[in-house]
């Protein structure tokens, strides 16, 4: 599975449900500003628990606006190197300020996978994991499979694969083969010879 950073603005956002990023394909960064002197122990021993799938990375510059170009800086500077070392590497910026949106638009240009969200909770994969109802766990492989460019399974084993990917490896055998007869029920996939074809609207 893909490594996903995440790269919290943390004067910003102050997440708490970070227990969701335990996981072996997230690594977290948390950009603290130079004025910022504490940090929650609810924070502190959700890193603690991460190891070394996360970081600290204090922020030298002060005042409002240094503040924020200096925490735009950072991060571009991290998601460089970063994208550099594992192209396949997805960013995940955690921040409230839409200034971030230009540079998620020009990392998309350079072909760099990047999103900004508002919240942990909003990540896609975090989202997808905390999902408990049937029909709300549909809906997100239904708009993951019509996501641009995202390699459709074509067998049964496959897309198996990919929704136990999806949900963080938290549903069971049986939970993931009902899922898979319900998209099957509603005419999204048809399955012959335990070969999958697709009915969506963005093609099959």
């Amino acid at each position: 599975m893909r490594k996903n950073y995440v790269l919290i603005d943390f004067e910003s956002v102050q997440p708490e449900p970070l227990a969701a990023l335990n996981r072996d394909h997230f690594r977290v960064i948390i950009f603290v500003g130079a004025n910022q002197a504490k940090i929650s122990f609810a924070v502190a021993s959700a890193v603690q628990r991460m190891g070394y799938n996360a970081e600290y990375v204090k922020i030298a510059g002060n005042g409002p606006n240094a503040l924020d170009f200096h925490i735009a800086f950072y991060i571009a500077f991290y998601i460089g190197q970063l994208s550099a070392a594992d192209p396949t590497a997805y960013f995940h910026i955690i921040s409230k300020d839409n200034g971030f949106d230009p540079l998620i638009q020009h990392l998309r240009t350079k072909k760099i996978l990047a999103a900004r969200s508002k919240d942990v909770s909003e990540i896609p994969l975090v989202k997808a994991a905390n999902t408990k109802s049937p029909e709300e766990r549909i809906q997100i492989i239904i708009a993951k499979l019509k996501q641009p460019k995202v390699t459709k399974p074509r067998t049964i084993k496959a897309l198996s694969s990919s929704i136990a990917t999806l949900f963080q490896k938290q549903l069971t055998e049986d939970e993931i083969a009902t899922l898979i007869s319900a998209l099957e029920a509603k005419g999204v996939i048809a399955v012959a010879d335990n070969k999958i074809t697709y009915a969506l609207a963005t093609g099959g």
